[in-house]
């Protein structure tokens, strides 16, 4: 099935290192899909050599020329669709329909990366008043130099170009490291860039142990540094990043808000399709559910009832929603979060308990009775757990909303636009998305969050404006 299971670096796949192999195997029958060399830390000068190589030859490359490159890669990406829908339910264990819908998402992002490209620019700077009479002035953009990026599992296709895509369209080169639990994908579409022009070392793919990644990190020749995963580990990279900036995606522990002027049966459908697709395992499922008091027993009997039909099992079968889990660690903890809610006092209402250990599947649950401080509502679980409590009105549930460390999305259920607009002033959100679950997004859309979600943004023209530098003529 694996085309390409080796790094890429300055413009060809590393065939022969004699490094130590990772292992990727599918993560619902346990079959071995490829072994993977590992970069090891004497072999990173290659990666960074051939970066800054990459870099001096793309700087001078003009928009036409990179949107012809990602219109090329997105063509490729079509005419495979299959080929990578397959790849990524096997690496990464995700439900075949919401795999195809990656695989179109990152057509699109190739898609969005070429129009971008060909429209982005400085600015005339007013100057014809006071002593700036009788003169002209204009910014440029320009390049900051080789990017390095770390991409997550969960995406491991359309997230690894949210990092590629704004760093070409710029100028940058990219030393990406691919998730080890799910390199293949992204892998496997390096030659396509290759194939449409892109000069050699623009583009390079490492996967790699921890330490490695820490002294890839600790090089300054890298300009900026961005990081999709959990907060503990961002946070901590960053101290290490020394002046490099930095974008930092941090997930979070997203709340959904329903009041009483909402559609309860379409609130409770998308709550649940949010909240147990791929297993939760989506940095703004819905984990936190906060209801009125006037509908709170009617809502909660309609999303168990919705959850009772989310189908869990072979992400194959295309009416799948909740497939395995990354790890069996992940499962691990899913049952030692439960656990600990109980012993605090919480009630499971739906699920609570593992489904096929074997397979790391663990069943749609929602919880009830939880309080702030439960690691259930205070941390990112991402897995299919959600909390469901009742407030006393929407002012409650926006205080509810707000009393945790993360801001990443907020989803609010409502028909009332003055509450949309109080919550947008008081919900300290990156996103607040209206009448639907907070895991929407489209790949254009500003996406950041607040607080320990992280900083910066992602969406490839407000990625392109992190990796580039401002220079001001005046004439």
């Amino acid at each position: 099935m694996i085309a390409h299971p080796f790094p890429f670096c300055g413009g060809r796949y590393l065939v022969n290192l004699n490094s130590n192999k990772l292992d990727v195997f599918h993560k619902y029958d346990g079959s071995l899909l490829a072994s993977i060399p590992q970069t090891i830390n004497a072999e990173h000068d290659l990666f960074i050599s051939s970066a800054l190589s990459g870099f001096a030859a793309l700087k001078n490359f003009d928009a036409s020329q990179k949107a012809k490159i990602f219109n090329h890669v997105a063509s490729q990406l079509n005419s495979k669709i299959d080929f990578y829908t397959q790849l990524i339910a096997a690496e990464a264990g995700k439900p075949i329909s919401l795999a195809k819908v990656e695989v179109e998402r990152s057509i699109q992002t190739l898609q969005v990366g070429a129009r971008e490209v060909m429209n982005y620019s400085g600015e005339v700077v007013p100057m014809d008043f006071g002593r700036g009479r009788g003169r002209h002035a204009m910014t440029a953009k320009f390049p900051v130099g080789p990017v390095l990026a770390f991409s997550p599992f969960n995406f491991p296709l359309n997230l690894a170009l949210h990092k590629i895509v704004p760093a070409l369209a710029v100028g940058c080169s990219i030393v990406l490291k691919a998730p080890p639990q799910a390199p293949l994908s992204i892998l496997s579409l390096a030659a396509a860039f290759q194939e449409a022009g892109l000069p050699d070392g623009a583009l390079n793919i490492t996967v790699c142990d921890n330490q490695t990644a820490f002294n890839m990190l600790a090089d300054e020749r890298y300009q900026v540094f961005s990081f999709t995963g959990s907060d503990r580990v961002g946070w901590m990279l960053k101290k290490d990043a020394g002046k490099k900036r930095c974008i930092l995606e941090l997930g979070g522990n997203a709340a959904v808000i329903v009041d009483e002027t909402a559609d309860l049966h379409d609130a409770a459908r998308q709550i649940a399709t949010s909240a147990f697709m791929y297993g939760g395992q989506v940095c703004i499922s819905t984990q936190r559910v906060y209801v009125v008091e006037s509908i709170a027993e009617v809502f909660r009997d309609l999303l168990i009832s919705e959850t009772a039909k989310i189908k869990s099992g072979d992400p194959n079968d295309e009416f799948t929603l909740n497939g395995p889990l990354i790890s069996k660690e992940a499962l691990l903890r899913m049952e030692s979060l439960v656990a600990e809610a109980v012993r605090g006092g919480a009630t499971v209402i739906a699920g609570g308990q593992t489904i096929d250990f074997h397979r790391n599947i663990f069943a749609p649950t929602i919880l009830t009775g939880t309080t702030p401080e439960m690691a259930v509502n205070a941390d990112e679980t991402f897995g299919p757990i959600v909390t469901f409590e009742v407030c006393r009105n929407a002012d409650h549930a926006f205080e509810l909303a707000n009393n945790t460390r993360f801001g990443l999305q907020c989803g609010y259920f409502t028909q009332r636009l003055d509450r949309m607009k109080t919550a947008l002033q008081q919900i300290r959100v990156g996103s607040l998305i209206i009448n639907s679950a907070p895991g929407f997004r489209l790949d254009h859309m500003p996406y950041g969050g607040l607080r320990d979600s992280g900083e910066g943004l992602e969406g490839i023209r407000y990625a392109m404006d992190a990796l580039t530098e401002t220079r001001l003529l005046v004439f």
